[in-house]
């Protein structure tokens, strides 16, 4: 399979980057040829950022699996599309190959059909990394269902609160699932979630883990009991046979829940057309993908890496992508290398987290791994610090492989900025150049672009895109007009990424962190105010506020300051407590680092909390705290800043 469309040098950008620009209907149309559809489009792109109304491709009919699957069938039947590495090393590897995929795909969507799932139901997705959560994901978009995948680090009340918002009525999740040597009971945290529940009408559940589950009669089936019923109708002499739903090119594809700067979590949902198009777009062209490339991209499908970089983007180009159900560190720290050199893996993509966690192990667990197969490493989820971009040229790419630093989001459905390997230049640290089809402008907080430099020759300010791309949200789950209050109200008719940035003069970005109150730990986003929530639900908490500070391995910490009742003498205990009371209310994910007890908050007159204050303590400023005369209570700020908790 060649790409019409691969950008093969730095002359090729610009050109392709000034065409996109100047006139955004006629390229991604040129795109758009190389996919298959039912019915072309009446119009390329219709917009209005005010409202916001964006629609790609308007009037299109199509199947993305026909896209992902069906098209790449009689060239690449037998090409692996997935190649799956399990949690335990000595367990057997599954390469699924594109028949396989697609024989698996078919038949479970025929599983939710005959299970009363119809096209726009919502299908929540529980499952660990196994090749059937890929079944189901496929199976979901062939019957024009919604899948609404959650990352299995989630808590039952988190998962409650995602049904709830999407009114699912169906789920697919396992008995349990294997992280590193974890067992993590999926099955019985769904049977939590669905305590009250009256919508859900059935869980198909797939046997991985042999964990002792409770099938409820009526509502739970077994996942293999289904797929055995659904083989006969979908194989006929041998032959698959199961029609895919036409779907217009904005029917919404799938909903993924992202943790906003309220307590609520946001359904990000992404449609059909635009979607395909430009995970496709920039996953053959960020990571100049070649036809007999092995990709291996260690998200999990819980997140958005996952959707577009796993699945969508790679099945679509039709590539073959590495799976991986388990965690760099486990059983010890040479578990990616050991992954390389076994499926002699080209492309390495991965978060910053997990190189810095990979780096305090020192370059032992790398001696005597074959990694001359790669070509390409990439970068996402966070920006990269200098030290670990180093660490990770010299010691994993041998200063050989291009470093591919991807900026985006998961309302951005795939990367925005981003150097391309070996086509663009790659600066450390620096996410680079944007896409095609991207235009980014910095502004300050009145929302006037930045036209003045710093003393280091940088524009610096927030960071928003001027126009849509394929790809952009289209609106969040069930309440559009908090898309528009979150993305496209502080500056109208822009999108407003919540990111700060920088641009040098040759137009490169480097993303400076969130300007809102959202954290970036570990590559996940978590709102401050859905963290205060959780703690706050605790006995005996008054209040709290939440900040980020920088982590050596995470990039972002959380700090929680807490006001109790009345704190108790084993202040130990009580910090166990109430990091017990955030596991149970959102996830392990979501739980502080360091939770400092104070008697009050640095609030102005009018009760807000200046976060500023708190994140300059927690950063380890004490001293230059700027004017506190105007707050309700000045004297507080020290006695915070005297007991500040340090490593």
């Amino acid at each position: 399979m060649s790409y019409s469309y691969q950008i093969r040098t730095e002359a090729d950008y610009r050109t392709a980057y000034q065409q996109s620009v100047e006139d955004p209907e006629k390229f991604w149309a040129a795109v758009a040829e190389n996919f298959s559809w039912k019915k072309k489009w009446d119009k390329v792109l219709s917009w209005n950022f005010e409202e916001p109304k964006v629609e790609w491709f308007a009037g299109a009919k199509l199947n993305i699996t026909e896209n992902c699957i069906d098209r790449h069938l009689s060239a690449l039947g037998d090409k692996p599309a997935l190649i799956w590495e399990p949690n335990d090393p000595n367990e057997r590897v599954r390469v699924v190959t594109y028949n396989r995929l697609h024989k698996r795909v078919c038949q479970f969507a025929q599983v939710l059909l005959n299970n009363g799932v119809k096209k726009g139901d919502r299908v929540c997705i529980y499952m660990g990394m196994v090749p059937e959560l890929t079944y189901a994901v496929l199976g979901c978009a062939r019957i024009g269902a919604i899948h609404s995948v959650v990352f299995g680090g989630f808590s039952a009340q988190s998962i409650a609160d995602r049904l709830e918002d999407a009114k699912a009525t169906f789920i697919v999740t396992c008995d349990g699932a294997f992280r590193g040597n974890k067992d993590i009971p999926l099955k019985s945290v769904i049977d939590d979630a669905l305590i009250g529940n009256k919508v859900v009408k059935k869980v198909i559940v797939y046997t991985r883990t042999r964990t002792p589950v409770s099938m409820l009669k009526g509502r739970d089936v077994w996942w293999e009991d289904e797929m055995e019923h659904a083989e006969s109708q979908v194989e006929v002499n041998g032959v698959v046979q199961q029609e895919a739903a036409v779907m217009d090119a904005e029917d919404p594809l799938f909903i993924l829940y992202t943790s906003g700067s309220t307590g609520k979590p946001k359904g990000v949902v992404h449609t059909t057309a635009g979607y395909m198009v430009w995970t496709n777009y920039t996953f053959v062209n960020a990571f100049q993908y070649q036809p007999s490339d092995i990709h291996f991209c260690t998200a999990d499908i819980g997140w958005i890496t996952g959707h577009s970089y796993i699945l969508y983007g790679p099945l679509s180009a039709g590539a073959t992508c590495v799976m991986f159900e388990g965690i760099p560190t486990w059983p010890d720290a040479g578990r990616f290398w050991e992954i390389v050199e076994k499926h002699r893996v080209n492309i390495l993509y991965t978060a910053p987290t997990a190189i810095r966690s990979l780096m305090g192990f020192g370059t032992t667990p790398l001696e005597g791994k074959d990694l001359s197969s790669l070509k390409v490493l990439g970068t996402v989820g966070e920006p990269i610090n200098e030290e670990a971009w180093h660490w990770y040229n010299k010691n994993v790419g041998k200063e050989k492989c291009p470093i591919v630093d991807t900026w985006w989001q998961t309302e951005t459905g795939g990367c925005m900025i981003s150097n391309m390997a070996g086509v663009t230049p790659g600066i450390p640290s620096w996410a680079s150049l944007p896409m095609p089809g991207i235009q980014p402008i910095l502004v300050d907080e009145a929302g006037k672009e930045i036209t003045e430099k710093d003393q280091h020759g940088h524009y610096k300010g927030n960071l928003c895109i001027k126009a849509p791309w394929p790809g952009i949200l289209r609106t969040t789950y069930g309440d559009h007009e908090r898309c528009r209050q979150n993305y496209f109200s502080t500056y109208p008719g822009l999108y407003f990424t919540g990111d700060g940035a920088l641009k040098d003069q040759q137009g490169n970005f480097r993303i400076t962190g969130r300007v809102d109150d959202v954290l970036n730990v570990s590559g996940h986003r978590l709102g401050t105010a859905e963290v205060e929530n959780a703690i706050n639900m605790h006995a005996g908490v008054v209040e709290s506020a939440v900040v980020g500070y920088p982590h050596d391995i995470k990039g972002q910490g959380v700090y929680a300051y807490v006001i109790m009742d009345q704190l108790h003498e084993d202040a130990q205990l009580t910090r166990k407590n109430i990091l017990q009371t955030v596991t149970r209310q959102i996830g392990p994910i979501a739980k502080p680092d360091k939770i400092q007890f104070v008697k009050g908050l640095p609030k102005t007159r009018s009760g807000k909390i200046m976060r500023r204050i708190l994140r300059k303590i927690a950063e380890g400023e004490t001293k230059n705290l700027g004017d506190t005369t105007t707050l309700l209570d000045p004297a507080i700020v020290e006695e915070i800043a005297a007991g500040r908790i340090v490593d």
